[in-house]
């Protein structure tokens, strides 16, 4: 424990590791958010949209603060339903079982473009006839524009309907509607007036419109309409972990293996060495590969051989350097004096001796680890069921977010991966300068 706090208190006398120790606490308050928030499972599957979670999230929307900016005012998403206040619906009876429904859905559009999609999704109640509607939109300036008649049921995508645009002189529905007659953006109050007919004892309509915007959250959204900052918050824990896992799992199992191999010297050390060699010359990333396409992308597979095949690693021969000169030392002789075993030796004496120095290794090696899994995850051998910073960036690769202009899709989990590898270069580099003497200040 003093010698914990002895390494802080060293740290803090560097600005470069404040600030990294900084950037580290403040991933480590996400990840324990993330864990505290969602389960993996509930993470898992909200990701994937289960029971149609993101249906009223626009598709590929920019973060909403970027309406922050000067000059800029992009549409938001407006929701309007028959069954929330600022609404009206009323109805009337006509006997037998016959009854009309009228539903006005009002709005107010202020901003500065157009939407992108409009929605009308119904909630209905019914034994065997669906109630049938004729839906009307009402401009600002008066015009009443007939969107048709229909079977209340299914969601009515407006903006996806062709009859419409074609009536609409074949412009986009979510352009043509919020036009005045010379074509320009119409500001103001806007309304969709639903007027329905229920041909059942007991039936009931009710209606909700949703008109997609051009920003969303604080982190935008996906081709998918999934809200990125699920990936970016949940991809935290995921990425600390990972790297956090194959840091110390390689760099602690190469330590012990360089230990084992220069205290039992001859074949032992020499089986190692050679093992160490191959493996040097041995193309990580092409294996990583072959094995997501051939066997599995389980993100806990990868994890496992990438442990497996730094296990061997330069590093090796960094160890066994300083275990050759410490198996000769005074103390390492007494132990043997005493009847000390060989491997009491190793775990007691020699390995603690060293244990020091793979601090600011771990530390280094962790970006590197993460960047790994975010590059596999790029190639698309990332694993499909989590919500990853790396899954963020194929997908936003897939589709072009750069070359359509969706920056945001592409900066904002780069700028997470980047942050996280600073954050703990500088604590790595300045761990390293305190440990190692001869790189430590006067």
């Amino acid at each position: 424990m003093s010698t914990f706090r002895s390494t802080i208190k060293h740290l803090t006398r560097y600005r470069s590791a404040t600030v990294g120790l900084v950037i580290i606490g403040a991933m480590v308050v996400v990840a324990i958010y993330a864990l505290i928030l969602w389960s993996p499972g509930e993470a898992i599957s909200l990701w994937r949209g289960d029971g149609g979670i993101w249906h009223e999230t626009p598709r590929i929307a920019w973060p909403r603060w970027i309406n922050l900016l000067p000059g800029v005012n992009r549409p938001e998403t407006i929701i309007m339903d028959s069954r929330e206040a600022g609404t009206t619906k009323s109805v009337s009876p006509l006997g037998e079982g016959l009854s009309t429904v009228e539903i006005l859905l009002p709005f107010d559009f202020e901003y500065d473009d157009f939407p992108k999609e409009i929605t009308l999704f119904f909630a209905v109640e019914y034994d065997k006839l669906a109630p049938s509607v004729s839906l009307i939109w009402l401009t600002p300036d008066g015009r009443e524009i007939s969107l048709g008649s229909r079977a209340a049921g299914p969601p009515y995508r407006i903006s996806l309907d062709t009859a419409l645009m074609r009536r609409l002189g074949g412009e986009a529905a979510e352009r043509a509607l919020f036009q005045d007659p010379a074509g320009e953006l119409l500001r103001g109050r806007y309304a969709l007036r639903v007027e329905g007919w229920l041909f059942e004892e007991g039936a009931d309509l009710d209606a909700r419109l949703v008109v997609y915007g051009q920003v969303h959250g604080l982190a935008g959204t996906d081709h998918l309409r999934r809200d990125i900052m699920v990936a970016l918050i949940w991809g935290t824990p995921i990425a600390l972990v990972f790297g956090l896992l194959a840091a110390v799992g390689a760099t602690a199992s190469t330590l012990v293996i360089a230990a084992i191999g220069v205290w039992f010297g001859k074949w032992v050390d020499g089986v190692f060495r050679w093992l160490t060699q191959v493996n040097i010359i041995l193309p990580i990333l092409p294996i990583l590969i072959m094995i997501g396409y051939l066997y599995s992308r389980s993100i806990w597979v990868m994890l496992g051989m990438v442990i497996a095949l730094n296990v061997f690693s330069a590093s090796f021969f960094v160890f066994r350097s300083m275990f050759l000169p410490l198996k000769e030392s005074p103390y390492i002789e007494a132990a043997r004096a005493y009847g000390a075993g060989n491997w009491r030796i190793i775990f007691r004496y020699m390995l603690p001796k060293v244990a020091p120095v793979l601090l600011p290794l771990f530390v280094i090696q962790i970006p590197g680890f993460v960047f790994l899994e975010a590059t596999l995850a790029v190639l698309g051998l990332g694993d499909p069921l989590l919500p990853t910073w790396g899954k963020v960036l194929s997908d936003a690769w897939a589709n072009g977010a750069v070359y359509m202009g969706h920056y945001y899709w592409t900066v904002l989990p780069a700028l997470v991966l980047m942050l996280l590898g600073l954050g703990f270069a500088l604590v790595g580099f300045t761990l390293d300068r305190i440990v190692n003497p001869r790189l430590r200040e006067v």
